[in-house]
């Protein structure tokens, strides 16, 4: 555990596991922490479940629900909304995404000239991207392996 994880949050969930309960009930069990202590509760939560443990957890923090949950429902005015599990639901079955080492412009272009062919179009084109927490947790765990090392613009950062 970091040292970030409030102790009020430790005791209540030492007493919610003392038992070793086969059902758990969480409720927003990562509102207050910081990003270290929130990326600890969700880890645990993760190995409780692959310990076999049934995990309910109820958060607004949808972040943390898509990281840690396989099945989810949503309420909304008092009645389910959507029921089902994570992967599933969050799929867009009206497109379908590629995803290719870095093209040159003309090989984009041959890309969307064969995509023409077959009555479809290039939506959108870059580079993936990361979420804001595995940029923060990547960079924290850089600085541990480099202590003492600071932060320095590149020159095309400089102005």
């Amino acid at each position: 555990w970091s040292s970030d994880v409030c102790s009020s949050d430790l005791i209540g969930l030492a007493q919610a596991l003392i038992n070793n309960p086969d059902l758990i009930l969480l409720d927003e069990p990562t509102s207050g922490l910081d990003p270290l202590g929130s990326r600890d509760m969700k880890d645990l939560i993760v190995k409780l479940k692959n310990e076999g443990k049934t995990v309910v957890m109820c958060s607004h923090l949808l972040a943390d629900v898509q990281d840690v949950c396989d099945r989810i429902a949503i309420l909304y005015a008092g009645e389910l909304k959507e029921l089902g599990r994570v992967d599933e639901l969050l799929q867009d079955q009206q497109e379908t995404e590629l995803l290719t080492s870095k093209l040159s412009p003309e090989a984009v272009s041959e890309v969307e000239a064969v995509l023409a062919k077959h009555n479809a179009k290039l939506i959108r084109h870059g580079h993936p991207t990361n979420s804001l927490e595995d940029l923060f947790l990547k960079t924290v765990q850089k600085s541990q392996e480099r202590h003492g090392q600071r932060y320095v613009p590149a020159a095309s950062e400089k102005s």
